[in-house]
């Protein structure tokens, strides 16, 4: 791919990314104002000034506009971007503090407000298992490039597991803290986990 193809392949996924931020936004402010079963897509696309269509081609179903993100490439990069001599468990702990430390103040709020949503409403706690499920998936596939593993090594599977198990005890505390700093309580869980879960 040519530079010139691949500057416009990176303005065309910033201008994705600018998109969806800008729906979130809308549809976070509605959930806030009317809360999340009163609100329709047909709302979060007006106020975004956008037509429903347009909608479900960022999102599928009213549930991703709260599920959905644009991390997981950036966590790729950060993740390949770790020194050689880390361990797979020090690396990804390495990924995934970079990313939230490098994360807008702004953007932080809003996955704050996002998982807390996502911990009231049932049906967006049970999307998000499927999404949690997919994030498993790329850890594991991740993990397994790193360490010239197969993907379906059962070590592999239970470690990315794992990790999957902290991202989830920590979303609990934080909607349960709001106040909480998520990057330093996803830190020290993760260190727990590289001391052996000490109790």
């Amino acid at each position: 791919m040519s530079s010139d193809n691949k500057m416009i392949m990176g303005l065309r996924e910033r201008k994705k990314a600018k998109t969806m931020a800008a729906i979130q936004m809308h549809a976070m402010r509605l959930f806030r104002e009317q809360g999340y079963k009163a609100t329709t897509v047909e709302q979060i696309a007006d106020a975004a000034e956008i037509s429903p269509s347009t909608f479900f081609r960022y999102f599928a179903t009213k549930e991703d506009v709260v599920i959905s993100d644009n991390y997981d490439p950036l966590l790729i990069t950060a993740f390949e971007n770790q020194p050689p001599h880390l361990s797979p468990l020090q690396a990804i702990r390495g990924a995934m503090i970079s990313e939230v430390a490098g994360t807008p103040e702004d953007e932080l709020e809003m996955a704050r407000e996002r998982n807390q949503l996502i911990m009231m409403v049932p049906e967006l706690r049970a999307a998000m298992l499927n999404n949690l499920t997919q994030m498993m998936q790329l850890i594991a596939e991740m993990v397994a490039k790193r360490i010239g593993s197969k993907l379906d090594d059962i070590a592999v599977r239970t470690f990315a597991g794992a990790i999957i198990g902290v991202n989830i005890s920590v979303m609990l505390y934080c909607a349960d803290h709001p106040d909480a700093n998520f990057a330093t309580v996803l830190d020290a869980a993760l260190t727990k986990l590289e001391d052996g879960l000490p109790l």
